[in-house]
């Protein structure tokens, strides 16, 4: 009974997965070759908010809000760092390419060049 109750979770904790979305696009479906994922770190505390940028279409006035990854309810999705950030778009198909960081201010902004594993030639 024990391994039905572990497998059940698995397959929950996999669905899960597939509820993330960018300006309204499952993660799963977006179709490009490259991404590039922006991590800041949150104030006053060690979690880190990314925002992906695939190339989409943002408007003027909400360019920060489309950008930001988002689970199936529509809050921002928080990850513990941008290694936690680098492993899910890693099980979520894509490969780490390149990164680089810049200081704003007192905060750095992690940029994280990925590609997509399913255009791979």
């Amino acid at each position: 009974m024990k391994k039905y109750l572990l497998l059940a979770g698995f397959l929950f904790a996999g669905l899960g997965m597939y509820g993330q979305t960018v300006n309204n696009v499952p993660l799963k479906d977006i179709d490009v070759e490259y991404v590039l994922i922006v991590g800041t770190s949150k104030f006053m505390s060690t979690k880190v908010t990314i925002e992906i940028d695939f190339g989409q279409r943002t408007k003027l006035w909400s360019a920060g809000k489309e950008t930001i990854l988002r689970d199936e309810k529509g809050d921002k999705v928080e990850f513990n760092s941008m290694i936690d950030a680098l492993n899910f778009m890693s099980a979520n198909g894509f490969e780490f390419v390149d990164a680089y960081a810049i200081t704003t201010g007192n905060q750095n902004v992690y940029h994280f060049l990925m590609h997509n594993k399913k255009n791979k030639t």
